[in-house]
């Protein structure tokens, strides 16, 4: 069972942005057409492609990426995504240890096994079997069977811990 591993870096894409648009998702197409429109006058630039018309795309790009990179920001800001992942647990009906384990995990970014009993306070076996539940769900994972776990996101967990992240049709 793979999942996401936890990284802001490798979830943002301008595609998401170019997609959704700024004010609608027709946006890129018809400033995309904008941009390839001829020369208006012989103040438009010196080619045969209006420079205005470049300009303007230039700047709606970069009003997408500037959105793009402050939804990223608020959506991995740490006391939001913990707040999230603690609902995520409710639901899954997980007792408060497994999310003491995930929390601790999302701070450092990976635990050893063994930090499991001691963040949590619980004894040796039954946190070796919450770690195991942990590790079956798929949101801890890790690349050995005995390595550093760290943060997964399965499929299942995505709408509820990056909302907004997906389109709703897409999962």
């Amino acid at each position: 069972m793979g999942g996401v591993p936890y990284s802001p870096h490798s979830l943002w894409f301008v595609s998401r942005g170019l997609a959704r648009g700024i004010s609608s998702p027709r946006d890129y197409m018809s400033m995309k057409d904008m941009a390839d429109m001829p020369s208006q006058g012989d103040l438009d630039g010196k080619g045969n492609l209006s420079l205005k018309a470049l300009n303007s795309f230039i700047v709606w790009f970069l009003d997408i990426c500037i959105d793009q990179i402050t939804f990223m920001l608020q959506l991995f800001y740490l006391d939001c995504l913990s707040a999230r992942l603690s609902k995520y647990c409710d639901k899954q009906g997980w007792k408060p240890e497994a999310f003491t384990v995930l929390e601790m995990v999302l701070i450092k970014g990976e635990i050893s096994r063994g930090d499991a009993s001691r963040i949590n306070g619980l004894k040796e076996r039954t946190a070796k079997t919450l770690l195991s539940s942990l590790l079956e769900n798929g949101i801890l994972g890790s690349d050995s069977p005995k390595g550093l776990v760290s943060l997964r996101f399965p499929a299942e967990s995505l709408d509820r811990l990056f909302p907004d992240l997906f389109p709703a049709h897409s999962l």
